[in-house]
């Protein structure tokens, strides 16, 4: 018996059997018989070790165990959509591109919006390589073992396929998968799961994988991105995908015009609860890849997608009780505590009242009967009282005149929304916040030290600020609550470990007013290290491009805080990165330094990334859009008609890449 092709052969049925069974729901083999070939293989390979493949089927059940999950960065940013819950907000989405690209006939992709978890796999020669979380869309955790585990995941791809690309998906739990599992919970007396979504995003970091493979997990592909795709089109990509062994859902489809965008809106609208799985929305994208490129991306999402957001499910309940939480800014935030409620999907017990102006624009008084709804399907809100159920004895509800945690007297600035608690350094809450930001995923990444271990540390008087993390030791940590040896060595590694982030995350992990990731990464970029951003005048920070007076108001008020500087001063003072540490590039030079460029249509030479790449390279800027501040535009076939025309308007040279080239050489 030759004994690899019958293991060959062996594998090649049961992915077939996968592939009919979780892929397109249509099985050709009963579950004893699948199992009695599935153990016949696992017999092979165990007694052939030499014959083992990572994409044999067997490799489905698990077996492998992650004790720390590796952060990775994304070849490919995972970037978040911009949320529209009007077809007047898809209208004016449609004027914007058509500023762009022209009044041309565009072709829209619509597929409805899964409520999961968002996934990155990466396939290299038909191979299943990497599976990557979103995380903050620039790095997330890998989870191959887990993902291999899930069946409509192809582990080896079928037909004519790119050599290497990615594909992007959600990771769902159907709702017939969920109750099995909250019913088995209740039976042996476990406390059932709250909702399918957090159920599926949890699943993802089980520590065994042979635990995932428990669950019914199912992935729904929606997007597939690399270099040199065989197609030109979303939905195109969608088809390919399918040939090659990823369940895409059927329901998606091409619509030429935007009255067929809303026809397929106002049909999901009304048949989304026939379907197995939450969804909970429409995602509207441009369908050529070509005009994506010429739209391309904000600073957090692409300019040719739009998710369209179901109108949200609202329920009625008393409100109890009004609590005040301190955030790290000492911005004071009003929380509606409610009677426990169903709503999509989840228990609600509270709710956000936002501010003041909130309670009071609505009239909220405790006791009342409240609407709550789900804004944006994630956080709940207040959104109306009913009045025909207040108490007689009602009384308008007082809002807080002091910080319900130090008690000093709250402020509130001209134009603010909130209320402050100005004692910034003596704010239990405010103290905890800030370095529980600073420890977080997208600031310094701390492993080995979470937010429920920061208030431990500084109710133990071990930490009063971020910069004393770098001075604790095992010794002090290993006395705490659920501290064993190797979590207390493991924060102190974590700690020394952060000392290797970048500038422009210290720089945000420092918590400044109004800097969040993108306007700390454009601040880095433009001050080089953090003496130069400190002596920096109102007037500098202005002039830099897209921080307004807002922004700069809130560093120079950073700075001038003493205590601030002290803290910053220490932590150079232990190693964490306060300059920009560039990288040298032997092919840079300056040739294009001081002059703004924007990149349009189609290219032989380079591909778009690559010329953007040559631009930063040789000391010029790369322009999203084009304006007077636009030195060139370097164009290539099928540039857009509305950027050709403001660009002979402003008279803006149009290079070929030919052209480009020699500007270089």
């Amino acid at each position: 018996m030759d004994i690899q092709n019958t293991i060959q052969k062996l594998r090649e049925e049961l992915n077939l059997h996968n592939y009919n069974y979780y892929v397109l729901d249509n099985p050709t083999i009963s579950d004893y018989d699948f199992d009695l070939k599935l153990k016949q293989l696992q017999d092979l390979e165990n007694q052939y070790p030499e014959y083992y493949d990572e994409s044999s089927p067997t490799q489905r059940v698990g077996g492998t165990i992650t004790k720390n999950f590796k952060t990775v960065p994304h070849e490919y940013r995972m970037y978040s959509l911009d949320n529209s819950y009007s077809k007047e907000d898809l209208v004016e989405w449609e004027k914007r591109i058509q500023k762009v690209l022209g009044e041309l006939p565009l072709e829209y992709t619509c597929e409805l919006k899964y409520d999961g978890a968002s996934i990155s796999i990466t396939y290299e020669n038909g191979k299943l390589s990497r599976a990557v979380t979103r995380g903050d869309g620039f790095q997330g955790d890998d989870v191959t073992n887990n993902i291999k585990t899930i069946r409509s995941i192809p582990l080896q791809l079928k037909g004519n396929y790119p050599a290497k690309f990615a594909v992007r998906g959600e990771i769902i739990l159907p709702f017939a998968g969920f109750e099995k599992m909250n019913q088995d919970l209740i039976e042996i007396g476990e406390t059932p799961y709250s909702n399918p979504r957090n159920t599926a995003s949890g699943s993802l970091k089980l520590k065994e994988s042979a635990e995932v493979a428990k669950r019914p997990l199912d992935c729904l592909l929606y997007f597939l991105i690399g270099n040199e795709l065989p197609f030109n089109s979303q939905y195109e990509g969608l088809k390919a995908a399918r040939n090659w062994g990823f369940k895409v859902p059927k329901e998606a489809k091409l619509a030429c015009n935007l009255d067929e965008v809303f026809q397929f809106i106002d049909y999901w609208n009304v048949h989304r609860h026939e379907l197995p799985y939450e969804t909970d929305g429409v995602v509207v994208k441009v369908d050529s890849f070509h005009y994506q490129d010429e739209l391309g991306f904000t600073a957090k999402s692409p300019r040719w997608a739009m998710a369209y957001k179901f109108k949200s499910e609202q329920v009625s309940t008393k409100l109890n009780s009004i609590s005040y939480q301190v955030g790290r800014t000492g911005a004071i935030t009003p929380v509606a505590n409610l009677s426990p409620v169903q709503l999509a999907g989840t228990i609600v017990k509270r709710a956000s009242l936002h501010n003041a102006d909130q309670i009071e624009k609505l009239d909220i008084r405790v006791g009342d009967t409240v609407f709550v709804e789900k804004g944006g399907e994630i956080i709940p809100k207040i959104i109306a009282v009913d009045l025909s159920k207040r108490p007689e004895n009602s009384e308008p509800t007082k809002y807080i005149t002091h910080c319900p945690e130090c008690h000093t007297e709250l402020v509130r600035g001209e134009g603010e929304a909130n209320h402050y608690c100005p004692n910034f350094y003596g704010c239990p809450p405010q103290i905890i916040g800030r370095i529980q930001h600073f420890i977080s995923r997208k600031a310094m990444d701390i492993e080995g030290l979470g937010g429920e271990t920061v208030a431990l540390l500084f109710n133990n008087g071990l930490v009063h600020n971020y910069a004393d993390l770098y001075e604790l030791t095992v010794e002090q940590i290993l006395p705490l609550e659920r501290m064993a040896q190797k979590s207390a060595e493991n924060l102190v590694k974590g700690v020394a470990d952060s000392k290797e982030i970048p500038f422009e995350r210290v720089l945000y992990a420092l918590g400044i007013r109004f800097v969040g990731e993108t306007v700390a990464k454009k601040l880095a970029k433009h001050y080089k290290s953090i003496d130069a951003l400190r002596q920096a005048t109102l007037m500098d920070l202005v002039l830099v491009d897209e921080i307004g007076e807002r922004i700069a108001k809130s560093v120079i008020d950073f700075f001038e805080n003493n205590e601030n500087v002290i803290i910053i001063e220490r932590l150079k003072s232990y190693g964490v990165q306060f300059e920009v540490i560039e990288k040298i590039n032997p092919n840079a030079t300056v040739k294009l330094a001081g002059k703004t460029f924007v990149v349009s249509g189609v290219f032989e030479l380079f591909s778009r990334d690559d010329l953007k790449k040559s631009i930063e390279d040789n000391g010029g800027k790369v322009g999203s859009s084009i304006s007077s501040k636009t030195d060139y535009v370097v164009a290539g076939d099928n540039m857009g008609p509305a950027k050709l025309e403001k660009a002979n308007k402003l008279n803006i040279p149009i290079l070929s890449e030919t052209e480009f080239m020699k500007l270089i050489s």
